[in-house]
């Protein structure tokens, strides 16, 4: 009985380890000053280059979460040193929060300067 108690603490406590999906990263601050000398073009551009890169920020933290499950899957089932090699919440991480809030900022000069673009829902 103790031993499984022991087991299932240790899975959930690395399962705390595991990436968070992009989607629950919190967006850093990010000032507004940045984007308050472009004109509506040029925010619309800078829009677009977030955009593309969020995707892929995106996409890598989505990697390593998947590849932090999977690694949780191992080494709760079969060899719990691989549990030492998940990766977590790091870098990538910290490109989504950024790009999140880049991305606000930039919304917010477009309601300010009245430019119009529309921004999809996230």
């Amino acid at each position: 009985m103790l031993k499984n108690s022991v087991i299932a603490l240790g899975a959930v406590s690395m399962l705390a380890a595991c990436a968070t999906p992009p989607k629950d990263i919190a967006p850093a601050y990010v000032s507004t000053t940045l984007y308050e000398n472009l004109s509506c073009q040029q925010l619309r551009n800078e829009a677009e280059g977030v955009s593309a890169r969020a995707a892929a920020a995106y996409g890598k933290q989505e990697s390593n979460r998947g590849q932090d499950a999977a690694m949780t899957t191992v080494g709760v089932v079969l060899f719990w040193p691989a549990l030492f090699f998940m990766k977590g919440d790091g870098a990538d991480a910290a490109e989504v929060a950024r790009l999140k809030g880049e991305m606000q900022a930039i919304e917010q000069v477009n309601r300010v300067k009245n430019c119009g673009i529309v921004f999809a829902a996230s």
